[in-house]
């Protein structure tokens, strides 16, 4: 997994940055408990756990939960949201796309956004599968970024795309990782179905997305050296008066929780 050590600088602003808000979490949870026919011994894991913002609520309601994440600051703020750490959570330091446990370890191995980061997808995937029981699933998930923070987005990187120095070809990176996952895993034997967890609506102000921006809460933000990036961000404001009319335009659109669940054979 490529050490993206941005996660490290923004760990005590990510939740707050991000769209997915712990009641939100909670009915995931129950979705998920739903999908997998949860028992009080079914055992989680999520590589990439990063400030456990997905499976809090399982660990709250006393389920086994395994997770790994390459920034100890990430882990620190999902220890600071418990009194303690319970003994049904195990918090490892270390490389996710390298899963340090044993063969058919786990029921539920459950990812959120994060195979784009993992250097060898076709090895990952074959991690999961041996350390997934039989008859496991295997749930690949994402919350989907609202459209209007989409835009917003995009206007951000045209701007900035004006600061960037070329960069090297990611092509050997890319041929690793082209495999299409459903086709790969039903050719191990899983069962694919495509679910929706969760729709909810997303709403911010312009200002509030801007200063988001400003403490460089997204990959997107570190693209540049700090010089360029303000810069960058100076020009960015200016677009978002002439562009919305006023900083404090409220931006609403629909995100949603999307999971593709494998069920292993």
């Amino acid at each position: 997994m490529r050490k993206n050590v941005y996660y490290s600088k923004i760990a005590d602003i990510y939740d707050r940055t991000r769209w997915l808000t712990e009641p939100i979490a909670e009915e995931v949870a129950d979705f998920i408990l739903t999908l997998v026919k949860a028992t009080p011994e079914t055992t989680f894991l999520e590589p990439g756990i990063g400030t456990g913002l997905n499976v809090l609520p399982l660990v709250k309601r006393g389920y086994s939960v395994t997770g790994i994440d390459v920034s100890q600051e990430m882990l620190n703020q999902f220890r600071q949201k418990l009194p303690k750490i319970p003994q049904n959570l195990k918090l490892i330091h270390g490389d996710a796309s390298q899963l340090p446990f044993a063969d058919s370890s786990f029921d539920v191995v459950l990812t959120v956004h994060m195979l784009h980061s993992v250097a060898n997808l076709r090895m990952f995937l074959d991690e999961i599968d041996r350390v997934l029981k039989p008859k496991g699933f295997y749930l690949n998930a994402q919350w989907i970024t609202p459209p209007a923070r989409l835009k917003f987005e995009q206007h951000f990187r045209t701007i900035l795309s004006k600061y960037q120095e070329p960069q090297p070809s990611q092509q050997s990176r890319k041929v690793i990782n082209e495999i299409n996952i459903e086709e790969y895993l039903r050719n191990q034997g899983y069962q694919c179905n495509y679910l929706i967890a969760k729709e909810w609506t997303v709403s911010n102000q312009v200002q509030e997305l801007l200063n988001f921006y400003r403490l460089r809460a997204y990959g997107l933000c570190w693209l540049v050296p700090d010089e360029a990036f303000h810069l960058a961000l100076k020009e960015f404001e200016v677009f978002c008066h002439d562009h919305y009319g006023s900083l404090d335009a409220e931006l609403s659109s629909q995100a949603r929780f999307e999971i593709w669940a494998y069920t292993a054979s």
